[in-house]
């Protein structure tokens, strides 16, 4: 397997010539096209992504290992078809709209500033994990550990107290709302 360290990606379309499989760390892709792109197998350490495109590529057992996305583009990728070991990724102003995080265990995430409408975190572990400022319109929280995140400033979130783990998670007073969507009471603002 190819090693690859400390290399500088800039405006590569690697739909064209697709990323060579191997083991990348500590290396950057600013402003790169994945889009659709074949990733499986590719294993990325201490690696950053700043202003990608990765909309639709497939991950079959990539490995992600503290890798940090910047406004990225990251439409309909499925999380739950990385390799599971190590891993650990952040997420800075990207839009993930309808990806998939089933099943994932990604304790300790941390979400800024992201678009994750219709994600689906169904059976996914978020414990400790942090949503800032995060639009999570029609995402799926289905039997999903949220034990201590911050849901603080994230917002258009729907979450049923019945079927999800959300021991000391962390709500601001005026987003309540999202927890009692399923009870029929009317909610008015004062």
């Amino acid at each position: 397997m190819t090693y690859i360290e400390d290399q500088n990606y800039k405006q590569k379309d690697f739909t064209e010539t697709p990323l060579e499989k191997g083991e990348y760390e500590f290396c950057t892709f600013s402003n790169c096209n994945f889009s659709n792109s074949d990733l499986t197998g590719i294993k990325f350490v201490d690696c950053e992504f700043s202003e990608c495109d990765l909309s639709n590529a497939r991950l079959n057992n990539t490995s992600f290992q503290n890798v940090k996305f910047t406004s990225c583009k990251m439409l309909g990728l499925h999380f739950e078809l990385c390799s599971k070991f190590g891993l650990e990724f952040e997420f800075v102003d990207c839009i993930l709209t309808h990806s998939s995080f089933f099943d994932c265990s990604i304790k300790r995430t941390h979400f800024k500033d992201s678009q994750l409408e219709e994600v689906d975190f169904t059976e996914a572990d978020l414990s400790e994990a942090i949503l800032d400022e995060c639009n999570l319109k029609g995402a799926v929280f289905d039997r999903t550990n949220l034990e201590k995140a911050d849901f603080t400033t994230a917002y258009h979130f729907s979450i049923d107290l019945d079927t999800n783990r959300i021991k000391k998670a962390e709500f601001a007073q005026s987003r309540l709302a999202g927890l009692l969507e399923k009870y029929p009471i009317v909610i008015r603002k004062m």
